[in-house]
Protein backbone atom coordinates (compact mmCIF):
# COMPACT_ATOMS: atom_id res chain seq x y z
CA UNK A 1 0.00 0.00 0.00
CA UNK A 2 1.27 3.81 -0.89
CA UNK A 3 1.42 6.21 1.83
CA UNK A 4 -0.32 8.10 -0.60
CA UNK A 5 -2.88 8.22 -3.28
CA UNK A 6 -1.79 11.08 -6.19
CA UNK A 7 -2.40 8.07 -8.64
CA UNK A 8 -6.43 8.43 -8.02
CA UNK A 9 -6.24 4.38 -7.30
CA UNK A 10 -5.30 3.70 -10.75
CA UNK A 11 -1.90 3.30 -12.44
CA UNK A 12 -1.20 2.06 -16.49
CA UNK A 13 -4.94 0.75 -16.65
CA UNK A 14 -5.02 -1.08 -13.61
CA UNK A 15 -6.49 -0.31 -10.00
CA UNK A 16 -3.53 -0.28 -7.38
CA UNK A 17 -5.60 -1.21 -4.12
CA UNK A 18 -6.35 2.66 -3.34
CA UNK A 19 -9.92 4.51 -3.52
CA UNK A 20 -10.85 4.98 -6.96
CA UNK A 21 -10.91 8.70 -7.73
CA UNK A 22 -12.70 10.15 -10.27
CA UNK A 23 -11.91 13.53 -11.45
CA UNK A 24 -14.77 15.03 -14.13
CA UNK A 25 -15.38 18.50 -15.67
CA UNK A 26 -18.54 19.82 -16.97
CA UNK A 27 -19.47 22.50 -19.30
CA UNK A 28 -21.63 25.61 -17.68
CA UNK A 29 -25.76 25.66 -18.45
CA UNK A 30 -26.43 27.17 -21.33
CA UNK A 31 -29.32 29.86 -20.78
CA UNK A 32 -30.37 33.34 -22.10
CA UNK A 33 -31.52 35.98 -19.44
CA UNK A 34 -31.91 38.38 -22.37
CA UNK A 35 -32.82 36.64 -25.65
CA UNK A 36 -30.87 37.76 -28.88
CA UNK A 37 -31.88 38.89 -31.79
CA UNK A 38 -32.04 36.22 -34.22
CA UNK A 39 -33.97 34.95 -37.50
CA UNK A 40 -36.89 32.24 -37.76
CA UNK A 41 -35.29 29.60 -40.34
CA UNK A 42 -38.70 28.12 -41.09
CA UNK A 43 -39.98 31.98 -42.20
CA UNK A 44 -37.17 34.03 -42.79
CA UNK A 45 -38.59 36.75 -40.57
CA UNK A 46 -36.49 38.25 -37.47
CA UNK A 47 -36.98 36.98 -34.47
CA UNK A 48 -35.81 36.79 -31.09
CA UNK A 49 -34.54 33.83 -29.58
CA UNK A 50 -36.58 31.72 -27.19
CA UNK A 51 -35.73 32.27 -23.27
CA UNK A 52 -34.45 28.87 -21.57
CA UNK A 53 -35.14 28.51 -17.90
CA UNK A 54 -32.58 26.11 -16.87
CA UNK A 55 -31.58 25.02 -13.55
CA UNK A 56 -28.59 27.18 -11.54
CA UNK A 57 -26.51 24.08 -10.48
CA UNK A 58 -26.83 20.44 -12.32
CA UNK A 59 -23.75 19.22 -10.14
CA UNK A 60 -26.39 17.37 -8.24
CA UNK A 61 -27.34 15.61 -11.65
CA UNK A 62 -23.95 15.54 -13.34
CA UNK A 63 -22.98 13.40 -10.19
CA UNK A 64 -25.37 10.56 -10.15
CA UNK A 65 -24.59 10.33 -14.16
CA UNK A 66 -21.12 9.84 -13.41
CA UNK A 67 -21.43 7.41 -10.30
CA UNK A 68 -23.44 5.57 -13.19
CA UNK A 69 -21.22 5.48 -15.72
CA UNK A 70 -18.49 4.63 -13.45
CA UNK A 71 -20.55 1.73 -12.15
CA UNK A 72 -21.35 0.44 -15.75
CA UNK A 73 -17.50 0.82 -16.77
CA UNK A 74 -16.26 -1.08 -13.47
CA UNK A 75 -19.06 -3.69 -14.24
CA UNK A 76 -17.96 -4.10 -17.85
CA UNK A 77 -14.04 -4.32 -16.81
CA UNK A 78 -15.51 -7.43 -14.05
CA UNK A 79 -18.17 -9.44 -16.86
CA UNK A 80 -14.56 -8.99 -19.20
CA UNK A 81 -12.59 -10.85 -16.76
CA UNK A 82 -14.30 -13.04 -14.81
CA UNK A 83 -17.78 -13.40 -17.14
CA UNK A 84 -19.27 -16.53 -17.45
CA UNK A 85 -23.12 -18.03 -18.19
CA UNK A 86 -24.71 -17.13 -15.23
CA UNK A 87 -23.51 -14.91 -12.06
CA UNK A 88 -23.12 -18.19 -10.06
CA UNK A 89 -20.67 -18.96 -12.83
CA UNK A 90 -19.02 -15.60 -12.48
CA UNK A 91 -18.70 -15.51 -8.37
CA UNK A 92 -17.32 -18.33 -8.57
CA UNK A 93 -14.52 -17.45 -11.28
CA UNK A 94 -13.95 -14.52 -8.97
CA UNK A 95 -13.99 -16.30 -6.02
CA UNK A 96 -11.20 -18.99 -7.62
CA UNK A 97 -9.01 -15.46 -8.66
CA UNK A 98 -9.39 -14.49 -4.69
CA UNK A 99 -8.09 -17.48 -3.86
CA UNK A 100 -5.29 -17.79 -6.00
CA UNK A 101 -4.51 -14.09 -5.51
CA UNK A 102 -3.67 -14.57 -1.70
CA UNK A 103 -1.80 -17.84 -2.08
CA UNK A 104 1.05 -15.62 -3.48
Amino acid sequence: VRPTNNAGGLEAGMTNGQPLIIRAAKKPISTLRKPLESINLATKEPENAAYERSDVCALAAAGIIVEAVVAFTIATSFVDKFGGDSLTEMKSRYDEYLRLARAR
